[in-house]
């Protein structure tokens, strides 16, 4: 099928989000853009969350990553399930209790001001740039698919993509994301689904045919046993449930869809089908980068780039006229739950929890003007950050998501297990020292760890294998990372523990 087709396809269906959010927009406020009045149906919030989740990082890494990494993710989503507990049952009741608006005004609560602009510095930081390099990746497949050999250069594709999003997010927010990521990740679910059958039929075989060759050539593997390895189990394991919790649970866009439901009881029902539908969801994913390898393989084709193998089929003849058009729809309905949500949310949070604008700002109106000014700067931003990641050109990026989530949102960890599991209070003055230490120490520790990772994506030589020899032995830092960077901020915050009656008792457990 032509790229002029294809691209055809993709307008056609933005033009259907902009009447979902037509829609859906009409009558919103300041309240609607940030908590949907907290109207949200819960069943739509969960099936919408699920896009949001696995983005199409998932959509594209995850199936590419089956060829070197076996089934070993799915030790990640097992440790996803584990967070997710803990979110429906200890975060969400403490969130509802205190009736937020920002998850990070508990901090305030719970310590004073300084920690709340400090957890939402680091939820800003690190939304953006986990949400960019998500971005990136879908522009890239689309830029180097079809928009390249229509002339279009990736500066003005990455340009029209953010002013589509930015356009049906404008006025409804979360309410109308709510809607429009219901509608994304239906068309997600269906591309893979459909996908799955076409390639299983073009191998001439069936589910049970196609996992009895995956297993016998070992793609199947699962829990990978190997201590020293970065992908050993219980690393997986662990480092996915506290990735589940930082990145969810103390995640102000997540939250943020989680919290526009009415009741808390409603919110855990969310919470809880939306993890057994993502787990299904992962391994389905898992399944299909099996299959496509397994065509790969028959076909002689190259699997050199992990995230171009999936495109690569899906677009290259046979399949063009067949799962191409679903492939980029699918793509694409990855791409938008996890751009819209991310810059709403942080809109949201600088709004909220570093402008204060409904404290400084009792004009409806004015707050208005400040949060569209905010939102349009946020998009920019992600231009600037996409076009960076374009000059890096960054290969397999789910790695580096994961990397620098362990890097970034460590402090969060920290701060809200050290407010949660604690009845101390803290010296603010210091509080930035012992957030921005703790990522660096940690940092230091995994490139020690795995010095040939970081040679590797930043193309520099740090001469530092052998000393990393001698401390490590050859063990390597996996998903662990953020558990360790939550552990030194949880220590730091010990350090500077002051006698001094907490400000509010509401936030312990």
């Amino acid at each position: 099928m032509s790229p002029a087709i294809l691209f055809t396809f993709v307008i056609a269906y933005f033009l259907l989000l902009l009447t979902v959010a037509w829609f859906t927009s009409r009558g919103s406020d300041n309240e609607s853009f940030f908590i949907g009045n907290k109207k949200s149906n819960w069943m739509l919030v969960a099936f919408g969350m699920i896009g949001t989740s696995l983005s199409g990082v998932t959509f594209v890494s995850v199936p590419g990553g089956v060829g070197s990494g076996h089934f070993f993710y799915f030790q990640v989503v097992l440790g996803y399930l584990l967070g997710y507990i803990v979110i429906a049952f200890v975060l969400l009741p403490l969130y509802y209790r205190l009736n937020l608006t920002s998850i990070y005004a508990y901090l305030n609560s719970r310590f004073g001001e300084k920690a709340h602009k400090a957890g939402a510095s680091f939820f800003i930081l690190s939304r953006t740039v986990g949400a960019t390099a998500r971005l990136y990746l879908v522009i890239n497949i689309l830029q180097i698919f079809i928009l390249d050999k229509l002339g279009v250069p990736f500066m003005a594709t990455a340009f029209v993509i953010l002013l589509m999003i930015l356009l049906y997010t404008f006025e409804g927010g979360v309410k109308t994301i709510i809607y429009t990521d219901t509608l994304q990740t239906a068309g997600m679910l269906l591309g893979l689904v459909i996908c799955t059958i076409v390639i299983l039929k073009a191998l001439g075989t069936d589910l049970s045919g196609a996992f009895q060759t995956l297993s016998s050539e070992g793609y199947t593997q699962i829990f990978n046993t190997d201590f020293k390895s970065g992908s050993y189990f219980i690393k997986h394991i662990l480092g996915g449930m506290f990735i589940a919790i930082a990145m969810t649970g103390l995640d102000q866009e997540m939250m943020q869809k989680n919290i526009s439901v009415n009741r808390l009881k409603d919110a855990q029902k969310n919470m809880m089908s939306f993890t057994a539908v993502l787990m299904l969801v992962n391994f389905m994913f898992l399944f299909l980068g099996g299959i496509l390898y397994l065509y790969a393989n028959k076909m002689n084709l190259p699997t050199g780039n992990p995230d171009d193998l999936f495109p690569t089929i899906a677009l290259s003849e046979p399949f063009s006229g067949t799962i191409g058009v679903l492939f980029i729809i699918a793509l694409i309905s990855a791409l938008f739950p996890s751009v819209d949500g991310a810059i709403t949310s942080l809109t949201s949070s600088f709004c909220i929890d570093i402008l204060k604008i409904r404290e400084k700002q009792t004009d409806e109106a004015k707050q208005k003007k400040t949060r569209l000014g905010v939102h349009i700067g946020f998009a920019l931003l992600f231009f600037i950050l996409v076009l960076m990641f374009k000059a890096i050109n960054d290969k397999l990026i789910i790695d580096f998501i994961l990397k620098m989530a362990g890097i970034t949102y460590g402090p969060l960890l920290g701060l809200f297990a050290f407010g949660i599991l604690t009845q101390k209070n803290i010296n603010e003055k210091l509080l930035w020292t012992v957030c921005i230490l703790a990522p660096i120490l940690t940092l230091c520790i995994d490139m020690l760890s795995s010095p040939e990772w970081y040679e590797k994506k930043l193309h520099i030589e740090l001469g530092i294998s052998q000393c990393s020899e001698s401390i490590f032995g050859g063990y390597k830092i996996g998903n662990e990372l953020i558990l360790i960077n939550g552990l030194l901020t949880f220590a730091g915050l010990l350090v500077i523990t002051q006698k001094k009656k907490s400000n509010d008792a509401a936030g312990r457990i």
